[in-house]
């Protein structure tokens, strides 16, 4: 009777943060974790979708140098298994052999005994939302399964396990590639016995951006996916930040019957061993971790765990940990360390700032104060107190003699005109100038301030408020801002009570309130999120949430005629399931009934 490996071989589960293009980097990282796995007793060792050359590669796939670099770093994982007890499954992009289509393919290559013994590619290639694969690669024509020490192994690249008819009320695809690969089995000579201890292994490498409630959601897929197959399935997932993409790991193994059987950490490195139909091993933290990563990952699976027992923040922890991973990744792959916030004394800046202190260090975080005649003494003393509590520098750079210096300049032009718009945001770009002056000189990244309520609605400045190298909270409405402001005050106050329960106001002119131009964010976030995130017409939002459909109209309006505004935005980090940037694509020039 042949060895069944759902009980004599051991998996790891290899959640690595890939670097886009880091070819030496990620290769050194991926020996690295094998060697640890073999240490723990791990026969195969299973890493994320492209993870030798970093997700999302965009138009590096283009390269002819890219796809070599590629396939050298293949040869030297596959080399380093030639004295290695493990077997190696990992995603990396290869050239395609067919005659026509695209030049490149999505691969899973598993390396074993110092070769490629087997190589699948990705069949189901999305085209949505962020996703942008079929630009790039040439989907699999066929799939097969592969034998390792006498378990059938069903290896899919992430989309490829998305398109479960048991599961999803519409399906995006026609064809499902686990579906085909378990009729495959099904059609050998173990599949008609019918035996269920010799069903394949369906594994599944994935690049999986975090949004709010996306882990529930692929912990209830591939749950189902189990059951409905009668197979245990392991999900091995990115986690890290590459540009606007948030990757949150959370890799899983679920056994047949849709129990969990194991789970790595979210937003943190991790290496997990187990046994499928076995428990979960724990495994050392990686010494590439960060220091505070593992104090990250413990925090949200408390969170999550405690979550359904009434926990008030609920997903707001997991929103907070994105964040920083975020901030953290950007900062460092873009190879710097240092970042600036211009501190207002209001709470969005007090929030981004706290981030960056998470993210960073509080030794690599600057405040800039730049109050002017219209800057409350409140302000400016809750934004130096907010430093304090940090323990970040802080600076103060005055700009009431430099907007009067640009009035002077302008007056000739602006006789006879009233103080208004062109004046308030004149304040807001001579603060962009000065930060960005300071970016300049010291080398450090400006993290732009904005929610997302504010790029919603157009009430943020070009070459102002907006001008930064990360809009860190520009996937977060205002009323969610308040949320987290509270969960960083949830073990003392950091953030000042003062900065969280004043009005909300740019002071750019006397006594001005955000509620002077837009309704109340309690009222406007809810009519944001239906037309921005859900694509609801001005009617239904109406019906449904019991607003004026004038009200409704004029906030549409408002987000239509901002779309320029958006589209020289700073990068923003995605956590909602549709953010502002590569996966929500408008033309500037239209005309739109709302």
């Amino acid at each position: 009777m042949r060895p069944v490996y759902t009980r004599d071989v051991k998996l790891a589960l290899a959640q690595i943060n890939p670097t886009v293009g880091d070819f030496s980097g990620n290769t050194r990282k991926i020996i690295d974790f094998c060697r640890r796995a073999e240490l723990l007793g791990a026969r195969l060792v299973v890493f994320p979708e492209l993870t030798v050359c970093g997700y999302p590669p965009a138009d590096f796939l283009e390269k002819d140098s890219f796809i070599e670099r590629a396939a050298a770093a293949i040869r030297e994982i596959a080399e380093a298994t030639r004295s290695m007890g493990v077997a190696v499954l990992c995603g990396t992009a290869t050239r395609s052999d067919e005659p026509s289509g695209k030049r490149v393919r999505n691969t899973a290559v598993l390396l074993a005994k110092g070769s490629i013994a087997f190589e699948q590619h990705k069949m189901l290639l999305p085209f949505y939302d962020v996703f942008d694969e079929q630009r790039y690669f040439q989907p699999a024509s066929s799939q097969g399964l592969f034998e390792l020490e006498g378990q059938e192994l069903a290896i899919t690249i992430c989309e490829d396990a998305w398109n479960d008819k048991g599961f999803w009320p519409r399906r995006a695809y026609d064809v499902d590639p686990v579906e085909e690969l378990m009729a495959q089995f099904e059609r050998t000579d173990a599949g008609a016995r019918g035996d269920a201890s010799d069903r394949p292994l369906i594994l599944n490498i994935s690049a999986s951006p975090y949004w709010e409630g996306k882990r529930e959601l692929r912990r209830e897929m591939l749950a189902a996916l189990a059951q409905r197959h009668g197979a245990a399935v392991v999900m091995v997932n990115q986690v890290g930040g590459n540009d606007s993409l948030v990757f949150d790991g959370t890799s899983l193994a679920v056994a047949a019957d849709g129990r969990l059987l194991a789970q790595a950490a979210s937003f943190a490195e991790d290496l997990v061993i187990v046994e499928v139909g076995g428990s979960r091993v724990p495994a050392p933290a990686p010494a590439s971790t960060p220091s505070n990563a593992t104090a990250d990952a413990l925090e949200i699976r408390s969170t999550e765990a405690g979550s359904a027992a009434g926990d008030p923040f609920g997903e707001i922890a997991a929103v907070w940990s994105a964040l920083v991973l975020g901030v953290r990744d950007y900062v460092a792959k873009c190879g710097f360390k240092k970042a600036l916030v211009g501190l207002s004394g209001g709470i969005d800046s007090a929030l981004v700032a706290a981030i960056a202190v998470e993210a960073l260090g509080k030794e690599n975080v600057q405040g800039i104060g730049m109050p002017s005649q219209f800057s409350s003494q409140g302000s400016v003393d809750d934004s130096r107190l907010l430093a304090a509590r940090l323990g970040i520098r802080y600076e103060v750079l005055p700009i009431r003699g430099v907007f009067e210096q640009y009035e002077s300049v302008l007056q000739p032009l602006f006789a006879g005109t009233e103080f208004g718009l062109a004046e308030e945001n004149l304040q807001s770009r001579i603060r962009g100038v000065l930060l960005m002056a300071l970016s300049n000189k010291f080398n450090a990244l400006v993290l732009t301030t904005g929610n997302k309520s504010e790029m919603s609605t157009g009430y943020c400045t070009l070459y102002g408020d907006m001008v930064g190298a990360l809009a860190v909270i520009g996937d977060v409405w205002k009323t969610r801002v308040y949320k987290l402001a509270r969960y960083v005050n949830r073990a003392g106050e950091v953030i000042p009570e003062a900065t969280i329960s004043k009005p909300p106001s740019a002071e750019l002119r006397p006594d001005q309130k955000d509620t002077d131009s837009l309704p109340p964010y309690e009222v406007l976030d809810p009519i944001l999120q239906a037309y921005v995130e859900r694509y609801e017409p001005a009617e239904a939002i109406a019906a449904s949430q019991h607003v004026d459909i004038a009200l409704v109209r004029s906030v549409l309006r408002l987000v239509e005629r901002s779309e320029y505004k958006r589209q020289q935005a700073a990068p923003v980090l995605k956590v909602t399931q549709k953010s502002f940037g590569m996966g929500r694509r408008f033309p500037i020039a239209a005309k739109m009934q709302v």
